[in-house]
This record gives C-alpha cells, sequence and structure tokens, in this order.
C-alpha cells in the first residue's frame, strides 16, 4: 500500500473538521434552542423552571441514541469503511435537523409536539456518535506516525467551530428579532439553513478515499466480520479507564458552552446576547488552542496533556462560578476564554489520538465510538440536569455544582494515570497496521 501524500493527509484532515463542524452545527443549535427557547415552545404548560428541567431533559435525550450509533455505525465503519459510515451518519443529521426545524409547536399539536422532538433527538444522536469516530480515525489514520495528535485534533476543531456558527446564528437573531417573533418562527432558521452546509460536505466527504489502514485491511484480507465480538477481547479495564476519562471532558464542555448559558442569564442576570457572545469568544479561542495542544500532546505525551487538562477543570470550578456571579460582561467573556478557550481544550484535543491508540485498526471504529459514545451519556447528556438540580440542592448557590466537578476531575486524572501505559508505544503509522501493534 503506498504512503499517503502531503497533500492527501492535508486533504483528509480539512475533510474530517469540516464534516464534524457541520454535524455540531447541528447538534449545538439544539442545546441553544433548549436553554432559550424549547422550554415555552414545547413545553409552554409548565412553570420556567420546570420548563427548563424538560428542555434540558430532552437535550439529554440525544445522548440515549449514542450507544445505538457507536454499535451500528462502529459495525458498518469497521466492516464497509470509515468513508461509507461518514456519508450515512451526515444524511442521519440533515435530515433530522430539517424535520426539527419544521416541528409545529405545542400549541398547534399538543403532546405530540415534544414526542416527535424526542425521537428527532434520538435520531441525532445516533448520527453523532457515528459522526465522531469515523471522523477522527479518517484523520488520525492519514496521519505521519509522529504526528497523530496534531491530525487527530482537526476533527476535534470542529467543535466549537460548530458552536461559533450555532451561537452566532443564534445571536444575530436574538439581537434582530423580538422575544415574539423568536419563539414564533425565528428559532427554526438556524435548523433549516443546515440543509445548505450538509450539501457541502457531503460534495467533499464523496472526493476523498478511505483511510489507509482501512484500506490495508481490506488488501490484506483482515476486515473484521464480527468487529464488536473482536473488540470484547480487548481488556476490559482499558475500556472503562478510556471511559472515565471521558468524564471530566465532557461535563466541561456541557459545563461551560451549555448549562453556562442558563446560569449566566437566570442566575446572573445577564442578557441572551452577551452570554452568547462571550460563549462565542471562547469557542473561537478553543478553535485556535485544540491545534496547539495537539501539537503539544506528540510532543510530551498524550496522558501529560489529558491529565493537566483534567486538573484544571477541577481547579478552576470554583473560582469560575464566583466571577459568573460578577454578572460583568468583561469579567465573564474572560473566564470563559481561560476555562472553555484554553484549558478545555487540554483534553478535548489530544483525545482522538489517544482513544485510537487503544485499539488495532480491524475493531478501532467501534473501540473509540463505544468508549466516547457510552460514556457520554453521564459525562454529557446528563450534565445540565445534574447541575440544574445540584443548583436547586444548594440553595441557588454553585457551590454543589463545584464540588461535583472536583470530583469528576480527580476520577477522571486517576483514570488517565492508570491508561497511560496501555498506549500503543510505536514510531510505526498507524495509515500502515493490518494488525494490533505493541499495546503494553
Amino acid at each position: 500500500m503506498s504512503v499517503p501524500t502531503p497533500k492527501e493527509r492535508r486533504t483528509a484532515a480539512f475533510a474530517s473538521a469540516i464534516g464534524t463542524t457541520i454535524e455540531w452545527y447541528d447538534f449545538f443549535i439544539y442545546g441553544l434552542a433548549a436553554g432559550l427557547v424549547f422550554s415555552t415552545v414545547f413545553f409552554p404548560a409548565s412553570d420556567p423552571f420546570v420548563g427548563i428541567l424538560l428542555s434540558f431533559g430532552t437535550f439529554a435525550v440525544g445522548y440515549i441514541g449514542r450507544p445505538i450509533g457507536a454499535l451500528l455505525f462502529g459495525h458498518f465503519g469497521d466492516r464497509i469503511g470509515r468513508k461509507s459510515a461518514l456519508i450515512i451518519t451526515m444524511m442521519i443529521m440533515g435530515v433530522c435537523t430539517t424535520l426539527i426545524g419544521l416541528l409545529p409547536s405545542y400549541e398547534s399539536i399538543g403532546i405530540w409536539a415534544p414526542a416527535l422532538l424526542i425521537v428527532l433527538r434520538i435520531a441525532q444522536g445516533i448520527g453523532i456518535a457515528g459522526e465522531w469516530g469515523g471522523a477522527v480515525l479518517l484523520a488520525v489514520e492519514y496521519a505521519p506516525a509522529k504526528r497523530r495528535g496534531l491530525y487527530g485534533s482537526w476533527p476535534q476543531i470542529g467543535v466549537p467551530v460548530g458552536l461559533v456558527l450555532s451561537s452566532a446564528v443564534f445571536f444575530v437573531l436574538t439581537g434582530t428579532l423580538s422575544d415574539a417573533d423568536m419563539l414564533a418562527w425565528g428559532w427554526r432558521i438556524p435548523f433549516l439553513a443546515s440543509v445548505v452546509l450538509i450539501v457541502a460536505g457531503m460534495v467533499i466527504r464523496l472526493k476523498i478515499m478511505d483511510s489507509p489502514a482501512f484500506r490495508n485491511l481490506q488488501e490484506q484480507g483482515e476486515v473484521a466480520k464480527a468487529p464488536l465480538r473482536d473488540l470484547l477481547k480487548t481488556p476490559k479495564s482499558t475500556i472503562f479507564l478510556a471511559m472515565g476519562t471521558k468524564w471530566a471532558e465532557g461535563v466541561g464542555f456541557n459545563t461551560w458552552a451549555v448549562f453556562a448559558v442558563t446560569y449566566l442569564t437566570v442566575h446572573a442576570g445577564m442578557t441572551k446576547d452577551s452570554v452568547l457572545l462571550a460563549v462565542t469568544i471562547a469557542a473561537v479561542v478553543a478553535a485556535v488552542f485544540i491545534p496547539i495542544w495537539g501539537l503539544v500532546s506528540d510532543l510530551l505525551g498524550r496522558a501529560k496533556i489529558y491529565g493537566a487538562g483534567a486538573i484544571a477543570l477541577g481547579l478552576a470550578a470554583f473560582p469560575a462560578f464566583m466571577l459568573f456571579d460578577t454578572a460583568s460582561e468583561v469579567i465573564v467573556t474572560l473566564t470563559l476564554v481561560v476555562v472553555f478557550g484554553i484549558a478545555y481544550p487540554l483534553m478535548f484535543a489530544p483525545q482522538g489520538a489517544l482513544y485510537s491508540e487503544l485499539f488495532p485498526a480491524k475493531v478501532r471504529y467501534s473501540g473509540i465510538s463505544v468508549v466516547f459514545q457510552f460514556a457520554s451519556i453521564v459525562s454529557s447528556g446528563l450534565t445540565p440536569l445534574i447541575l440544574t438540580y445540584l443548583l436547586v440542592l444548594g440553595g441557588e448557590e454553585p457551590w454543589l455544582i463545584c464540588l461535583y466537578m472536583a470530583a469528576v476531575a480527580t476520577i477522571t486524572t486517576l483514570c488517565v494515570y492508570g491508561l497511560r501505559r496501555r498506549l500503543i508505544h510505536t514510531d510505526e503509522e498507524i495509515a500502515t497496521e493490518g494488525a494490533r501493534v505493541g499495546v503494553s
């Protein structure tokens, strides 16, 4: 099998970043809508607090679909290829997001509105679960051996960029439309606009070849017939430790990028526009630091950088919420830049390469998808609900939230420490392997 050219590697990295940007844009506009309008559009009979809980509940439901997507597309990605699975996941996300934008409100069709919303949210979860693993592998398996962290960070860039796009759209809408127009029809625009992005993403992905690692497996006749069965031969401790490393990363993202929007508007009294602008600025900074920390992980090691990010989450929780309570636009923006834009990417940037180096090529799609998506149920999907409940339990003060984040950060740090010797220790390119190499 020929070694990929530098141009082919750059194209694969760019395609993975563009694809994840579109997929996460679709996913995040739901999260923003859940925090800003869905509690009224789909749950108007509830009081404001219960409406927010129900709205975040439908946000969490999306994570129920993730294990299904991990198993389904992990199987397809290891059986028929990374590229084919990615094309399917993009179609799923595009259709579901468009249909959400067309859903009638509770006022129009009653209970069917939130019911259909839940179904489409679950389907979104299935699509995004299959997307992440394939996008990461497309980049990592094209990468040079000593730059897997850098290349693996490119699909991760799609997350903050997708958040920037979604936040920017809502920022413009909330700034130009009245609250009545926003609730009546304005919130639908970001969902319907995703059709254009999906078409562009499909065109880009159809032009690239499948990853060298998968093509090599095909040439050698070593494509797994039952990837999940083969994956179960991996030491269970490796899988569970990897899931533990996901906990702090998921909590970090959903605290700073999702829950913070509601906390700052409802409890700190800031305007929606100022909060969305602050999150957008922090996400831009994150997009810059993700490749930087990815490269640093190539130089210093994945575990060191990831562990530093987990520790930073635990240490930042108390001061961050104290600064949030100032309700100062400048202070809040700077706080989000530090905790979300700079510290959070310490975990997220090397994550793709970290997980990819735990599994052999023939079950790698299944392996990283299972780890990421099963762990996401608690680490990501339930975080807004958990933090909302802890806020109430703590007498509307965030001290229980901060303790929870510190505990999660401690657990993740210990898991990273336990996982550090289980990575593949070799300079051989993942792109040329046809069998498992040196997992100690």
